[in-house]
């Protein structure tokens, strides 16, 4: 478990936070960092939105990451950001909030486990003290000062109306440490009591002295109100909230990074597509789920034999409510059904209700609970809805005995199905999907239900829930409107009536048929399956108009009506494209990061001298450190660095460090994270930079240790500029010097990328604005957006290829997506081309677009030069070209 490596969205989210906790930091403003931030990733800057109540300059985002993507490990990993980066201190106070005791107790384990990721994810913040909130009742002033302490605590814990029945709120003992020789800046900050006399020696009051930052984890479960006000009182430094489903519109949360299902499938992490089936009659329903429950245990037995680890797939069955006076497919109904008719034997299921704990007992029976290879338990039971936090990779198929209605349980039992076994795909793809087994009529509103779960419950995009439901009955495919809409195209099919039909039936069929009375027609306008035709017979009176009624439906579920095309993808045709390699040493492997060239490179002393930007810097940030205050003269507002208010208010809570001289370069080489320098020269660099800016005027030690974090960043930041310049050359030299080239190697069995088939994940996808058009021969369903106009026509050029048969298929690549896009490692980062073509030779062809006002700069002779050379190596079976000026004629030369 220690060994745990972040998957690269993850990674992203990091990457993404840290940049945005940098602008805080510097721009004292939460609002402009973001916008700035969000634009620098995403080439769209998104306005921020302050939290009532709250500080508009204090940092307020938002991680959205789906069901199955690690949001826990993401906070964890977070904490030691936050210090170095927003707070600049040694040690802090973090306030976990989390929804339910069940997920408190199991964050708790898991952060205080040794041997767990979460736990290894805190070791960026040092010395870590985790504790729940009656430890933190008595935390002492010396844990505060040598440790960062997590207080993971339900928000219930803090969150009440009459403040005095919670003992957050009450004076204790044990705290009078933390209020001695407090300042009177620091009292007036302090909740009093309610007379105003007195301060209240309280936890609550031991938070607002140390400005805890704040993790809210399912964030979207803490909306209200009181919700807020709760976090109000504990002077937050900062909110960071994780969750799948982030509120968009009562108090919208200002998200910063998001992650996409496509992505956590196309790094194994969850079971998709999920197929589903339905069937009218309940039992032929729970037959069909244990027939491929036993399909798929057959598939995990031959895989074992072959080396793969154990599976056992487990069926989760949502029974009915047990009501009084009528037949109901209950918990007992069903767990007798299994056991009389299916010979399923007793051991094998399990009723999780609020009457039957039988997973809490399996937790005492079985070391792993059910997950434990001994266990046999292949059947779970349930009515609502599991314990929170209940989590069982090996749950493949759901089974619901009553129609969906985008219910919280089944949220929540989908949920469930979605976790890979082992975060890595099996050899059998079988084992990597998902299956639900629904009692229904209609498969289509079966479907629609199941993709608002994926939405409302997992956090999934509407756009990639429609993707992500498919039939698993050929007969039922054509019914799925939803899904193909986009990519259909359905001949209306009018019926003359001798009767005007019922308005109330007709009204059950929404918009899939449409009622003209002047003309008695009724226009069936999508296909209907089984129970919206037997509505639509209702809807009828006379035996002439169901008859007629009758013949339009079944024509309406004909092929030649509803053109259906399926996309490379879906197909399985596959899309492989030849990576970069580089034999270093006799050693061949992905050329992804440039640190893998062989370079000579150390820092010069000759470089440690202070720079003129980091002298101003440094000589302009001591100004109005309590925090400066001045009116903008557009708006008329005022504005506060917010970050220096909390670097105050931290600094009178917790004692600085004196270093001298020596001890200050020593813990900037500690905190200087930099693993290509040796030890020796990192702390020569160090000392005779610090003892560069000791002989400037305005400086001293006691003005260096109280920045010592600012001056961290700085140092880090020129090494990155020393080092990226040695890089450079080192890959300059590399790849294009005939004297010192490496071996590249291009394809092969060990250097190549797949597209997933599942997997494509666009931040945006393209809306129409540069024109409207059905992109036939793209690889997916969804077309990621375009940068300009002339790459939109690019793209359409290449489909009307496509068409005429001189490309097989193409794809929009996507940016900054190593999981599901093709790069070219480059000297300063990725190299991302447009598109990527399959020729019919099996040829990949890649396109990249250059406006003409980018198509001679550095940069873009970069790509080109990279690009170049990746065909060239590849004896082949690659070709590249930059395109300008709709200069189409430099592709088909290349065709």
């Amino acid at each position: 478990m220690a060994g745990f490596v972040a998957k690269s969205y993850q990674q992203q989210a990091l990457d993404s936070l840290l940049a945005y906790l940098k602008a805080c930091r510097e721009l004292g403003d939460a609002d402009t960092a973001f916008y700035q931030t969000t634009r620098a990733l995403w080439g769209q800057g998104v306005p921020y939105r302050p939290l009532a109540g709250f500080n508009p300059a204090m940092p307020y985002f938002c991680l959205r990451i789906p069901t199955g993507g690690g949001k826990t490990w993401l906070a964890a990993r977070s904490i030691g950001m936050v210090n170095a980066h927003l707070l600049h201190v040694s040690h802090s106070v973090v306030l976990w909030l989390v929804p339910s005791n069940a997920i408190r107790e199991q964050t708790l384990k898991a952060l205080k486990d040794p041997r767990h990721p979460y736990h290894a994810a805190l070791s960026d913040a040092g010395p870590v003290t985790v504790m729940d909130i009656d430890e933190a009742k008595s935390v002492t002033p010396g844990t505060l000062s040598s440790n960062t302490v997590i207080i993971v605590c339900t928000r219930q814990a803090f969150q009440v109306e009459e403040t005095e029945s919670r003992k957050v709120y009450e004076s204790s003992g044990a705290l009078m440490g933390h209020f001695d020789n407090l300042v009177a800046e620091q009292r007036e900050k302090l909740l009093h009591s309610e007379d105003g006399a007195t301060v209240p020696y309280s936890l609550a009051n031991v938070l607002r002295l140390h400005r805890p930052f704040v993790i809210v984890d399912e964030a979207h479960n803490n909306r209200t109100p009181l919700g807020f006000e709760t976090l109000r009182r504990v002077n937050p430094s900062g909110i960071l909230e994780l969750t799948a489903t982030p509120d968009t519109t009562h108090t919208p949360s200002n998200v910063l990074h998001s992650v996409w299902a496509a992505e956590l499938k196309a790094e194994e992490m969850i079971k998709l597509p999920i197929r589903l089936e339905t069937q009218p009659e309940w039992q032929k329903c729970l037959n069909q789920a244990i027939a491929w429950r036993d399909e798929l245990q057959g598939r995990a037995d031959a895989e074992r034999l072959k080396g793969a680890s154990p599976i056992r797939p487990i069926v989760l069955i949502q029974a009915e409510p047990r009501r009084s006076g009528h037949e109901t497919l209950d918990v007992e109904t069903l767990w007798q059904e299994l056991q009389d008719n299916h010979q399923i034997p007793v051991e094998c299921i399990a009723r999780a209700t609020s009457e039957y704990k039988e997973l809490e007992a399996l937790e005492q029976t079985y070391a792993k609970g059910i997950m434990d290879p001994d266990c046999p338990v292949t059947f779970v039971i349930t009515q609502r809805a599991l314990a929170e936090g209940w989590d069982c990779p090996w749950a493949y198929i759901l089974v619901s005995m009553a129609e969906l209605h985008s219910s919280t349980a089944v949220e929540q039992l989908l949920g469930r199905v979605l976790r890979q076994p082992e975060a890595k795909d099996r050899p059998d793809g079988v084992l990597n999907q998902s299956y639900a087994y629904v009692v229904s009529r209609s498969f289509r509103d079966t479907a629609d239900s199941l993709r608002d779960s994926l939405v409302k419950g997992a956090g999934f995009e509407r756009r990639e829930a429609r993707e992500f439901v498919e039939a698993t009955q050929p007969q039922q495919t054509p019914l799925d409107f939803e899904r193909f809409k986009a990519r259909s195209s359905f001949t209306p099919i009018p019926v003359t009536l001798t009767n005007k039909p019922a308005k109330r039936d007709l009204n059950k069929l929404g918009d899939k048929v449409a009622w003209e009375p002047k003309t008695k027609t009724l226009t069936i306008q999508q296909p209907l399956d089984d129970a919206d035709a037997e509505t639509a017979s209702q809807a009828v009176a006379s035996d002439e108009d169901r008859e007629a009624v009758g013949q339009a439906v079944e024509e309406s579920r004909k092929q030649v009506s509803v053109e259906h095309f399926q996309t490379p993808s879906e197909l399985g045709k596959p899309l492989v494209v030849p990576q970069m390699g580089l034999r270093v040493q006799g050693e061949l492997q992905l050329f992804d990061d440039p640190e893998v060239l062989n370079y000579p490179w150390d820092i010069s002393l000759y470089d440690a001298d202070p720079t003129t930007a980091q002298r101003k810097r440094l000589e302009g940030n001591g100004v109005a450190e309590v925090g400066q205050i001045d009116t903008d003269d557009n708006a008329g507002r005022l504005n506060v660095d917010f970050m220096k208010g909390v670097t105050h208010d931290l600094a009178l809570s917790y004692q600085p460090e004196h270093f001298n001289d020596v001890d200050l370069a020593a813990w900037l080489c500690r905190n200087l994270p930099d693993q290509t320098l040796t030890h020796e020269s990192k702390r020569a660099f160090v000392t005779r930079w610090i003892q560069g800016l000791l002989k400037i005027d305005t400086m001293n030690l006691a003005y260096l240790n109280s920045h010592k974090f600012l001056l961290r960043e700085m140092l880090e930041q020129r090494v990155g500029e020393l080092r990226q310049r040695a890089v450079k050359q080192a890959y300059q030299d590399s790849l294009f010097d005939h004297d010192k080239k490496v071996d590249v190697v291009v394809g092969g069995a060990e250097m190549e990328f797949e597209f997933p088939p599942y997997g494509y994940a666009p931040n945006r996808v393209y809306d129409d604005r540069f024109g409207h058009i059905n992109f036939r021969h793209h690889y997916y369903g969804q077309v990621g957006d375009f940068d300009s106009k002339e790459e939109f026509e690019c793209a359409v050029w290449l489909d009307d290829q496509a068409r005429k048969g001189n490309i097989k298929f193409w794809v929009r690549n996507l940016d900054r997506k190593p999981a599901c896009a093709f790069f070219l490692q480059k000297a300063d980062g990725k190299f991302w081309p447009d598109f990527i073509c399959k020729l019919p030779d099996d040829t990949i062809l890649v396109v990249e677009y250059k406006g003409g006002d980018r198509y001679s700069t550095d940069k873009a002779k970069e790509d080109r030069m990279i690009g170049e050379l990746w065909a060239k190596e590849s004896q082949g079976r690659a070709r590249f070209v930059m395109v300008t000026n709709r200069d189409w004629g430099s592709i088909v030369s290349l065709m």
